[in-house]
């Protein structure tokens, strides 16, 4: 990169990035003008990023350009290959934007894995919503340093590389991972929100996969001396599936109070093995033996009989409500030991247990009488491989592995509970196959299920950190999952407790679900129940006879009414802020980040001072052409356009604007940074990046 010359920039002003389009934008060199102040050491790391995310990119040369301590211009001229409009100019207006970019640099590059693939196109098609987002609490009882607690997370950030890296925009996802990210620890003070309204603010803010930093930490109250009254802290960790599951967010958080402890900093550099390693087993691993497992139908047999109740599609009355719901209850000790005793008996274990009551549950809901398979998906941990050290290994490994049973209520409970055990026992050798290979090896024969039940283990703290931690006055409560919004209609997810209880946690998905408390009820009725219930010549049908108070059909016929419900209820997406101070004078139209509220766009709307309409486009399906769509006659011939949004909205923005440009608009883009200046002080800076020339 070259400059004009050097130039010292003040840094307490925001500052906007902004791309011109036009008519004749297809034939024209990129260019982007910087409006406030910036450091050419953030251009340098931004200019890195790109260079590794995007090939093609390396085809235009930079020339950065700065005119005074506010204004400066980044064009690019064509080298050999380089092709029009193949410069990603949103993305680096994205990274122009975000605050850690200079300490980002992003070095190496790793293939996706094939799960991480089907994560990560799963969040992609639901922005906005916090789907594939999990998220961790516990308390926190005694003096709090949070200089010291954000010094060892940063620590830990440092040695493990799944917490610096990030998916590229490539046709074929990579990982890449940087050399330095900060944690994002967000500190809230006590009564700053009521808790679960924080919860769902937090979950629906959600985490970008291709930002370095798939981890958030958020501090509720705290200081460094706790008075005997004062309530707990309470901490939650956010984390995207794609990079992380919850057996790896448990490593991590073990790795932190060990950091904690030696003052904020741990010994050591880059843990290995780590998912490079991974990636590289992955890729030796001969695929036809569970090629033939799973296509030879060993794996999923009845799911070629007839049309299982499990596998269709779950939906019920008209919900009133949309989101993610969550429901939880839990066994006691004295109940868990005694199912885990009689699972015993039978030769199985408490998740053979839970499989066969999940099976029951949709067989019941699935309205059958006589025998009939039932299909679900249910989480294999992914560590069972011959990879050394993968148990300490932090990623994306937990994978939910489709299953299909039949359901006869002639047969024996205990015929039931081995079929389950032995089908386990088969497929702990392929758990490292994706949900996504199996369907191309069966032609997609095996329609993704609709529901998920996953019975979680953990890697426990160690005795001699929950001691070390006592001994400066902190005690920890043992982290609790708080449900995940996944692909799935319907999961129930089960651990033990610190007590020995066995808690089960159901989560749904409202716009096809009206409520899923009957599902947990009876859930946790039948694991009560078996016990005492089942013998050796007790039936499928006698078990059944538990769930005889359970609303049967509720899936019966309501699929193809669901989606035209969800449209009707769908909120429009484009609405007015503003109208126009005058005719002609343009639109801004603003794109909804996820997790930001309306009120802010209106608060941002009342105090921008320019003359345009101002309007609010959120996500919705189809990314940018439906989105251009939606702007309808505000795109005409000659119209003047401004996509404007927050740090990471500027590659959206951009793929926007150029089909308005293809379609004789004039539009451009411009990006402000995700650190709030308040709604005032942003419309001021917008104002200033759309201010036209005469």
């Amino acid at each position: 990169m070259t400059s004009s010359h050097p130039a010292r920039i003040p840094q307490d002003e925001p500052t906007a990035v902004v791309v011109d389009l036009g008519p004749a934008a297809h034939g024209t060199p990129p260019v982007l003008d910087l409006r406030g102040p910036l450091d050419t050491a953030h251009i340098e790391a931004a200019l890195d990023s790109i260079a590794v995310h995007c090939p093609g990119a390396a085809a235009w040369r930079p020339v950065f350009q700065s005119h005074n301590a506010g204004h400066h211009t980044l064009r690019f001229t064509a080298g050999a290959g380089a092709r029009p409009g193949g410069f990603p100019l949103g993305r680096l207006a994205d990274l122009l934007t975000h605050p850690s970019t200079a300490d980002s640099f992003a070095t190496r590059r790793t293939a996706a894995t094939p799960l991480q693939c089907e994560l990560l196109a799963d969040a992609d098609a639901h922005p906005g919503t916090g789907r594939q987002v999990g998220q961790l609490t516990w308390n926190w009882d005694g003096p709090f340093d949070e200089e010291r607690f954000t010094a060892a997370w940063q620590s830990v950030f440092d040695c493990e590389s799944v917490l610096r890296s990030a998916f590229d925009d490539g046709p074929e996802p990579a990982v890449v991972v940087h050399d330095r990210v900060a944690p994002e620890v967000v500190r809230l003070p006590q009564g700053t929100a009521h808790w679960h309204a924080l919860i769902e603010r937090d979950r629906r803010r959600g985490l970008d996969p291709r930002r370095p930093g798939p981890l958030r930490i958020t501090v509720l109250g705290g200081g460094p001396a706790m008075f005997a009254t004062a309530p707990p802290i309470r901490v939650v960790l956010t984390h995207h599936h794609a990079l992380l599951d919850n057996w790896s967010v448990r490593l991590l958080l073990r790795e932190f109070y060990r950091a904690y402890l030696a003052g904020g900093q741990l010994p050591g550099g880059e843990r290995r093995p780590d998912m490079r390693d991974y990636a590289r087993w992955l890729a030796d691993q001969d695929t036809g033996p569970a090629q033939e497992f799973w296509s030879g139908g060993a794996a999923d047999r009845p799911s070629t009989a007839t049309a299982a109740p499990g596998s269709a599609v779950l939906t019920g009355r008209a919900p009133h409500t949309t989101g993610n719901g969550c429901f939880r209850l839990r066994l006691t000790p004295d109940e868990t030991a005694r199912l885990a005793v009689w699972a015993a008996a039978w030769g199985a274990t408490e998740s053979t247990v839970l499989q066969a009551v999940w099976a029951l549950l949709l067989y019941r809901l699935g309205g059958a009488e006589s025998a009939a398979p039932v299909r679900f998906s249910t989480t294999v941990s992914g560590r069972g491989i011959l990879l050394d050290g993968v148990e300490r290994l932090p990623g994306a490994l937990c994978n939910p592995l489709p299953l299909s049973v039949v359901i006869d209520p002639g047969a024996p409970v205990s015929a039931l509970l081995a079929e389950l055990r032995d089908r386990a026992v088969d497929t702990a050798g392929y758990e490292w196959v994706s949900a996504s290979q199996i369907r191309s090896w069966t032609n997609d024969a095996l329609a993704p299920a609709d529901s998920l039940l996953a019975f979680e283990t953990r890697p426990p703290v160690p005795d001699d950190v929950t001691s070390e931690l006592a001994v400066l006055g902190i005690h920890v409560g043992t982290p609790e999952p708080l449900g995940s919004h996944t692909a799935f209609s319907l999961a129930m997810a089960a651990h033990h407790d610190s007590a020995g209880g066995l808690a089960l946690t159901v989560s749904y998905d409202r716009a096809r679900l009206p409520d899923a408390t009957e599902v947990l009820a009876y859930g946790a009725l039948l694991l009560r129940e078996l016990p005492d219930r089942v013998g050796e010549f007790t039936t499928v049908a006698e078990a059944l006879g538990l769930l005889s108070g359970m609303n049967p059909g509720v899936r019966t016929g309501l699929a193809n009414q669901r989606s035209a419900r969800t449209a009707a209820a769908a909120p429009p997406s484009l609405g007015v802020l503003r109208p126009a101070a005058r005719p002609g004078a343009g639109t801004v139209v603003l794109l909804q980040a996820p997790g930001t509220p309306g009120s802010f766009y209106a608060r941002l709307a009342r105090a921008y001072p320019g003359p345009e309409e101002l309007v609010l486009l959120r996500a919705v399906p189809g990314g940018a052409t439906a989105r251009y769509s939606a702007l309808g006659p505000r795109i005409g011939d000659g119209g003047y356009v401004t996509l404007a949004g927050f740090t990471g909205d500027g590659a959206a923005a951009y793929e926007i604007a150029r089909l308005v440009a293809a379609h004789g608009g004039r539009p451009r883009v411009v990006v402000l940074p995700a650190a709030a200046t308040g709604a005032a002080g942003l419309a001021r800076t917008l104002a200033a990046a759309t201010r036209r020339a005469p």
